[in-house]
């Protein structure tokens, strides 16, 4: 009873924020909350046009888009563990969102939110956030890519002014597309595209404070307005958040889109714990808890839904800019929440005016920044196996779906881990030269044999292991030096009850010399290393005794009327 109430409070602990808060909000003082007020207002202005074309983009609409970027971005700043992590909704999330939106709906969409978020809430206090952390940086690296590209590719439609085809991947989309495009081309589409490239590019290289992004949708709207140009928009945007409602489900739903919600929790894991990561990198403060940033970004998820967003993730080009602008704590991601719904209050009337063509050009410039170069450069000088993993995940993303790719990606580098960890063990012959006196060193040598084994014994080298031991005969004993072995699983245990066995059916007695706590740990466990060592008389701690022992085994075979021998 005790035990569970301690696990009811060690939850609850996990569910308040308020020690955190205290902790990061000890020595706060009036001039850091104006440079938090500062970088809030810079992440806002940054947020803005990519929540609305991420609203688009994900099928769900540019209302979406806005509403997620204000309550998730609120509710992830207030809950989470990183004090600079902006919650929002991001062009990963949107690979994910389109098909399922395809499938089943823009109303499913928000119940498979707050499915991912409870499977995050859940993650967070079981304490499981370090594991998303063991996914291989080249299978992250390589669906990061295979994103940016479908980003880019999504955004053709737009950029070209016909309508997408729906349900189908991405690569038939886009060819789709420029076939319709040159059936009969909108010139006014394409312009109004690559103005809004130009400007982004053209006003980054002289102004560095003002984002590029936010003055091309401005201005490039204007001129799509004052020339009459009739193209298609995003449409009218509520001028507040609505008011907040339980999503529509039934039991039947549950069953088939926790599939889809498993992924979505997966990609907000993943994206929310990179993002705070890259945070951690370029500041010298305290570094987030894993497990209490998912908790938050599950938290976010759950809400978001009630007021019509879509699932959110951590957002790394606003947490970035929120950096470089100054970030102190926390308030940045709560002050461009706010931000964005006073601008939503104001302007959200006049969001109706902006022409899809900007929304999709800001996204391909977007997608092509979100290429990891310098990461790909690094891992092409790295191995073969690492830059197939990369290539391979990106390949798949891009050709099926994020979900495939990620589960490709972890199948691929465990087989490779495998065979790289296989090719670490060595069983090299040892040169006995015991300081024993009265040793016959030539005998010696005739009638034992050592070998030192170096690295891990597992699944994957057993097989090979006993096979290259058992094949020896015509000694009296075989010692096996064990110090650099560190890891053993059940099958490297197991090999070695084998090899045990299969050397004493020749007469051959296996001696054990250096034997580590894991591999000692395990053949205990599985009530092995009495049976392999003979209880201990076969076991020692160092060659030379193992040597010492194996001599009198020699001296017994070579002595008449031998008797038992131990």
């Amino acid at each position: 009873m005790r035990a569970a109430n301690r696990s009811s409070l060690d939850w609850l602990s996990q569910l308040n924020p308020v020690p955190v808060w205290r902790k990061e909000f000890h020595d706060y003082t009036p001039a850091r909350l104006q440079q938090d007020l500062l970088a809030g207002i810079s992440v806002g202005i940054v947020a803005l046009p990519l929540a609305l074309a991420f609203g688009v983009t994900s099928g769900a609409g540019a209302a979406a888009g806005i509403f997620t970027a204000i309550v998730a971005g609120f509710i992830g700043s207030l809950f989470g563990s990183s004090r600079y992590n902006i919650t929002g909704p991001t062009g990963a999330m949107t690979v994910v969102l389109l098909p399922i939106i395809a499938q089943y709906g823009v109303d499913k969409v928000y119940l498979v939110g707050l499915l991912a978020g409870v499977i995050l809430v859940v993650l967070g206090l079981l304490r499981l956030g370090r594991l998303i952390n063991l996914i291989p940086y080249p299978v992250v690296t390589g669906f990061t890519n295979g994103i940016a590209i479908i980003i880019f590719l999504q955004q053709v439609p737009a950029f070209l002014g016909v309508a997408p085809s729906k349900g189908a991947s991405i690569v038939p989309t886009t060819f789709t597309a420029i076939r319709s495009y040159l059936e009969a081309p909108h010139l006014g589409t394409v312009f109004l595209g690559l103005l809004t490239v130009a400007v982004i590019l053209g006003w980054q290289r002289w102004v560095k404070r003002v984002p590029g992004s936010i003055v091309a949708l401005v201005a490039v709207t204007l001129v799509s307005v004052v020339f009459h140009m009739d193209v298609p928009r995003i449409g009218l945007i509520p001028s507040s958040l609505p008011t907040p409602h339980l999503p529509q489900w039934s039991l039947n739903d549950l069953s088939y889109l926790f599939s889809p919600a498993l992924a979505v929790a997966l990609l907000a894991g993943i994206e929310t714990l990179l993002s705070a990561v890259v945070a951690d990198s370029l500041t010298i403060r305290e570094k987030h808890d894993p497990d209490r940033e998912i908790l938050g970004s599950g938290i976010a998820n759950l809400i978001t839904p009630f007021f019509g967003g879509i699932p959110a993730t951590g957002a790394i080009v606003r947490t970035l800019t929120g950096v470089r602008s100054g970030s102190q704590t926390r308030i940045t991601g709560l002050t461009h929440a706010v931000f964005l719904l006073l601008i939503v209050a104001v302007l959200g009337s006049l969001a109706k005016l902006i022409p899809l063509a900007v929304l999709a050009g800001i996204l391909m410039v977007t997608a092509v920044r979100m290429v990891e170069w310098e990461a790909v450069q690094a891992i092409v000088r790295s191995t073969k196996s690492d830059l197939s993993t990369l290539l391979i995940t990106m390949l798949t993303t891009v050709a099926f779906n994020l979900v495939l790719a990620i589960e490709v990606g972890l199948v691929l580098a465990g087989i490779l881990f495998i065979q790289r960890m296989k090719n670490t063990l060595s069983v090299e012959p040892m040169n006995l030269t015991p300081a024993l006196p009265e040793i016959d060193h030539e005998l010696l040598r005739e009638r034992v044999v050592a070998f030192r084994v170096d690295g891990p014994l597992f699944f994957a080298v057993a097989g090979e292991f006993i096979q290259s031991l058992t094949q020896i005969s015509s000694v009296d004993a075989i010692i096996l030096r064990m110090r650099r072995v560190k890891v053993i699983d059940a099958s490297g245990a197991n090999a070695l009850k084998f090899m045990k066995e299969a050397l004493e059916r020749k007469g051959i007695k296996f001696l054990l010399s250096g034997l580590q706590p894991q591999p000692t740990e395990v053949l205990q466990r599985m009530d092995l290393l009495d049976e392999i060592t003979q209880h201990g008389h076969h076991l020692f701690e160092t060659t030379d005794q193992a040597i010492a022992h194996a001599w009198s085994h020699v001296q017994r075979n070579r002595s008449p009327g031998q008797g038992v021998q131990s």
